[in-house]
């Protein structure tokens, strides 16, 4: 009978007198401070052994919280047939401990390793004793704690992943073995390590919750740290997510496009941080240059772009966290894809919690990229699923940006109303057009100011000039050749010549892109370059690709530091000193690359680039010199 349920001992009148000896001789028997740990003491075992062996017991005991002092009293003894590598072993009722760590009770202060011995056998305790808590109260099956600790939902069929990827920053790698074992380990840290609460603040309030116990917890290092990679020169490179400052989230969608890749639109959220001294409300809805977005990419480390490895999981995928600005000039200036940004109906204490899951993101999670299976929708999905409670019961599974935000939008979790009023919707920021229409508008402007008169050859009008008379569309102008678009340039207005500026300008975005991604599809394959000229500049791009994946994993930052989850202070010190370290050698390579990296290029692409920097400069001087001409303000 179980001293913890004191109503076994009520019942009717005829057999109460019967039980009131049964309920005595339990009293006496199990009395309210019983121990949880029995030590059996082998015949030949050394006194002093065995009551070093008692005190340990009895130190782990006093961590335990009140709802695991309930356990089924365990017996533990030493044992000699444990694998080398293994401290403990909890089996059906007993708890082993390795005979190897015996020397570990005979530590004495001021011993620092025998010290840290000590403290691995009391952690092996806790530990085992986890197991045997977890066997009776079942958390390593709680469907909340297999999501903190990172056997995801699957999107496409039910069920969790197999594995879990948040292998960064962990305390103990072990913890990744079985969703049994992560209790176990991070039941230790729960009850041993008081920076538990500031590491591992959802797992900490997880076990705070389940055992209706707090452990404690030293002051946590406020805000959530993250590596901005966008960070201007002279900014620390390591910035704080304050969820006090984060007033909304937006589910953000980059329309598709006609590339294979993002036909079906981008998935994104976009956080709308206010500005610096403003109280959270709408207003802080046009703190545009101060917005974040959270951008789950596949970061290509080898920059060979793969149909298959994307299809197989060859890429990782890595969460970004970016200037709203920068993903807006991204989408609508260079691809010409609109963005939609729904708010979504979460409450500050659920924004502060998925603010949280980004900061173990941030700093754990090394997954794949599966153009399918584990794409940016999926993984959208899984932040929302793992990081606000409500919502993974709401069916939010989706394998595309358009299909999740249908599903947000049905569970009355996204308000797409905002986008219904196309100009307050632009007016307001929950709208991105693509900058196609005002480029159309520039090229109107440009072809009502001017027709490029004929030059007469043996064939009539000359080729270029033909295709910039035809040309209708920004499309079209973008496909010209750069020195096609030279002769509107030569003869232009000065608002004719403004207009054409802005194009020239966005096609030497589109021109950079295109460079860019032509390398990517080129490097490390042997027959596609001269390989001289591969082996030249192989280091730099090799450097510029680390440095590269270390701006996406930032725990690389902190290798070979202690600690474990959300960096605190001193950790974050040593990562803002490493990053600004790591930024100006990207900054050195960036420079070399520049220029090495001509030879490498496709001729075409190296003339286009080269061209269009002629245009914007032969197009500037032009438009400084009509100023001189007007007497108006010159232009830099």
């Amino acid at each position: 009978m179980s001293a913890g349920r004191p109503g076994a001992c009520r019942g009717q009148a005829w057999w109460r007198a019967l039980l009131a000896a049964a309920c005595l001789a339990c009293a006496a028997a199990v009395p309210a401070t019983a121990s949880v740990l029995r030590f059996d003491t082998a015949r030949d075992m050394d006194a002093e052994v065995a009551a070093a062996t008692r005190a340990l017991l009895e130190e782990a005991e006093a961590k335990l919280p009140p709802a695991m002092q309930t356990l089924a009293p365990v017996a533990v003894r030493w044992s000699d047939r444990l694998p080398p590598d293994v401290a403990g072993r909890a089996t059906r009722g007993t708890l082993l401990l390795n005979e190897t760590m015996r020397t570990a009770l005979d530590a004495v202060p001021g011993d620092v390793s025998g010290q840290e011995a000590r403290e691995r056998l009391l952690a092996t305790v806790i530990h085992e004793l986890g197991h045997f808590h977890d066997r009776r109260a079942g958390l390593s099956r709680d469907p909340r704690l297999l999501d903190l600790a990172g056997w995801q939902e699957r999107a496409r069929k039910p069920g969790r992943e197999g594995d879990n990827p948040f292998s960064d920053r962990s305390p103990d790698r072990y913890e990744l073995a079985s969703p049994a074992e992560f209790v176990a380990v991070n039941l230790e840290h729960f009850l041993l390590d008081p920076e538990y609460a500031c590491r591992r603040p959802a797992l900490y309030r997880y076990f705070a919750a389940h055992f209706e116990w707090e452990s404690g917890s030293a002051g946590c290092t406020p805000g959530i740290p993250y590596l901005d990679a966008a960070a201007d020169e002279g900014d620390p490179a390591l910035a704080l997510l304050d969820p006090a400052r984060v007033y909304e989230v937006h589910y953000l969608l980059a329309e598709g496009n006609h590339e294979l890749m993002s036909r079906w639109g981008h998935s994104m959220l976009r956080l709308v941080v206010c500005a610096p001294g403003r109280e959270p409300g709408p207003e802080c809805r046009l703190d545009l240059s101060h917005h974040l977005v959270l951008s789950f990419r596949a970061f290509v480390d080898d920059v060979q772009l793969s149909s298959w490895a994307g299809l197989t999981g060859g890429y990782p995928s890595r969460l970004f966290v970016l200037p709203l600005e920068q993903v807006v000039e991204e989408y609508t200036a260079v691809q010409l894809r609109g963005l939609r940004s729904i708010p979504l109906h979460l409450q500050p204490a659920e924004i502060a919690m998925l603010l949280e899951r980004t900061g173990r993101l941030h700093w754990s999670y090394a997954g794949r990229y599966r153009f399918i299976g584990n794409n940016c929708a999926v993984e959208t999905f899984k932040l929302l699923h793992d990081g606000v409670p409500r919502l993974a019961g709401e069916r939010l599974a989706a394998i595309t940006p358009t299909g999740l935000l249908s599903k947000l939008e049905r569970r009355g979790v996204a308000d797409a109303a905002v986008l219904e009023d196309r100009d307050e919707a632009l007016r307001l920021g929950y709208r991105f057009d693509s900058l196609e229409a005002r480029f159309q508008q520039m090229l109107d402007v440009a072809r009502a100011e001017f027709s490029i008169p004929a030059v007469q050859g043996q064939g009539g009008v000359a080729t270029s000039e033909r295709q910039a008379l035809e040309v209708a569309t920004p499309a079209e102008w973008f496909e010209l050749e750069p020195l096609a678009r030279r002769a509107w340039m030569e003869q232009a207005t000065p608002r004719a010549g403004a207009a054409l500026l802005l194009l020239e300008h966005a096609a030497r975005r589109r021109q950079l892109a295109a460079s860019r991604d032509w390398l990517k599809r080129r490097y490390l394959e042997g027959g596609a370059v001269d390989p001289a000229v591969l082996e030249s500049v192989a280091a730099t791009l090799e450097g510029l690709l680390e440095g590269s994946g270390l701006a996406t994993r930032p725990a690389l930052l902190l290798a070979g530091e202690p600690g474990y989850g959300l960096p605190q202070e001193a950790e974050r010190r040593v990562a803002t000193e490493r990053a600004a370290a790591h930024r100006q050698r990207l900054d050195a390579l960036a420079t070399e690359l520049e220029a090495q990296v001509v030879p490498l290029l496709d001729p075409a692409l190296a003339a286009g680039l080269a061209a269009i920097d002629d245009n914007i400069a032969a197009l500037g001087a032009r438009l400084r010199e009509q100023q001189r001409a007007e007497g108006a303000l010159v232009l830099p």
